[in-house]
């Protein structure tokens, strides 16, 4: 079940990768949001939902 989880975690985080890159944010906002995400994945990809470029809180 574990890998199930883990498989959805991944997706999820390329999803927010992609959509980090598409977005009108700066280079750097850019680089920060998705070194997050890849460095705490499922934290990086909370916050970015809430707060990230694109995100629900802009």
């Amino acid at each position: 079940m574990e890998g199930v989880f883990g498989f959805l975690v991944l997706l999820a985080d390329i999803y927010a990768i992609i959509k980090i890159i598409q977005s009108s944010a700066s280079g750097l906002k850019k680089l920060l949001w998705v070194l997050l995400v890849i460095v705490l994945p499922i934290l990086g990809l909370i916050l970015w939902f809430f707060m990230g470029p694109g995100g629900k809180g802009g």
